[in-house]
């Protein structure tokens, strides 16, 4: 049975890495794979009674994760739908090329660990298209806000999807992984922004030509966008003080401010036309979050956990501490694969390889799992969602990211986990 179940999780792996060449949505590949992964555990095992107990504890934190991801997602989307994220690019004016660099890492970084990497990603990359006229310069901004959004979303609870995934799992806390790998993944960006903006030095900006043609905006007012893009964030920033004051899952804090977010629109524009206020609501805003990522990361941690609950998982890690010995160095492993393949999935596996009796929550293995397989897909464009994206919005070229952006993303890794051991070696 194993083999069979090795076999089809490995095909399906793989359908899911080359979702581009082969033309087939990952989402699709997940999902056939979870479903052919369970009947055939559910067939072969022959205990109904068994694996109906193994399905329900895999849904319950399957749908922990769902939940938080769909609030969160249409958080963002208002604040969007409102021309929110102006608050923070309208501020962005400098006349110096590298100057800009620092200003758009940075703030890619901290708005990543509020929001999330792929969202920051967006509206940074779309910040960039209209400070900058060269596209050699653009591309080059979008590589580097790549490595800075996965930075910033390692460090926080809420700032990556692994991440949000091993808090969730109770593996870390909030407070416990803002505080160990703050410096790291500071690290991992200040290396490679330093060498690109000495590159970068004595160059001037060149914004491009205003198109008058172009639309201005969504009608919203600036106290609109101010009082939705606060409460958004501050919605999301509350999520892990709800948890540890009510010690409910974090998806209930989500649903609670989407609630308070959702109140406080329609308030808010209850003088306005249906048609001035469709594109604001939550019911909008719910038709744009990205639905087919949702029904991914439901595939893919329900064709891990057949792994995980048919023993593969923890004979696997079995296997790794025997023929690798060092956590760190299987880690770091872990964190370079994440680069090729997607570090969801990866991420759940680790989960299902090493359990919480074994390594307590915030210990060594899942703090610096969290920061190796958040920051590890900078390497290449495919490795994360944040690169995507900018793959995307930019027509970015796979080898280009590799000839430009590859070795400043691998030096900022392995200087930020250099930084995390060395941390963890001075303080415990």
């Amino acid at each position: 049975m194993n083999t069979l179940l090795i076999l089809i999780f490995v095909v399906a792996y793989a359908a899911i890495a080359f979702e581009h060449p082969i033309k087939i949505n990952k989402s699709a590949s997940a999902l056939l794979g979870a479903g052919l992964l369970w009947s055939i555990y559910a067939v072969m095992t022959g205990d109904s009674g068994h694996v109906s107990e193994h399905l329900g504890e895999t849904l319950i934190g399957t749908a922990q994760i769902v939940f938080f991801l769909m609030g969160a997602m249409t958080i963002v989307e208002v604040i969007d739908a409102h021309d929110g994220f102006d608050v923070v690019t309208a501020r962005i004016r400098t006349t110096s090329l590298s100057s800009l660099m620092w200003l758009v890492c940075i703030v890619t970084f901290f708005l990543s660990a509020v929001l999330d990497n792929l969202t920051t990603a967006i509206v940074m990359v779309s910040l960039v298209k209209k400070l900058l006229d060269s596209r050699d310069e653009r591309l080059l901004f979008a590589g580097m806000i790549v490595i800075a959004a996965n930075a910033g979303g390692a460090w926080s609870p809420i700032g990556d999807v692994t991440t949000t995934m091993l808090w969730i799992g109770g593996q870390i806390t909030a407070s416990s992984i803002i505080g160990a790998l703050f410096f790291p993944a500071l690290v991992n960006l200040l290396v490679p922004v330093a060498i690109i903006s000495y590159s970068l030095r004595g160059k001037p900006v060149v914004e491009p030509r205003q198109d008058p043609n172009q639309a201005q905006g969504t009608g919203t007012s600036e106290r609109e966008r101010n009082i939705m893009f606060f409460l958004g964030l501050g919605v999301l920033i509350a999520v892990p003080a709800f948890k540890t004051i009510t010690h409910l899952p974090p998806f209930m804090g989500v649903l609670l401010g989407l609630g308070v977010l959702w109140l406080v629109g329609d308030l808010l524009h209850g003088n306005k036309t249906d048609e001035e206020r469709e594109h604001l609501n939550l019911t909008s805003a719910l038709n744009r979050i990205d639905m087919a990522s949702i029904v991914f990361f439901i595939g893919i941690l329900l064709a891990v956990a057949t792994l995980e609950h048919s023993g593969i998982l923890p004979a696997l890690a079995g296997w790794l501490d025997t023929t690798v010995g060092r956590q760190d160095l299987i880690v770091l492993l872990i964190g370079i694969v994440s680069a090729i393949v997607d570090n969801v999935p990866l991420v759940a596996a680790a989960i299902g390889m090493y359990s919480l009796d074994q390594y307590g929550p915030n210990s060594f293995l899942w703090q610096f799992l969290a920061y190796c397989a958040g920051t590890g897909g900078s390497i290449l464009i495919i490795g994360s969602a944040a690169g995507v994206a900018a793959m995307g919005l930019e027509r970015i070229d796979f080898v280009w990211y590799v000839k430009k952006i590859s070795g400043l993303a691998i030096a900022g890794y392995f200087a930020g986990a250099l930084a995390y051991i060395i941390q963890i070696t001075l303080f415990g």
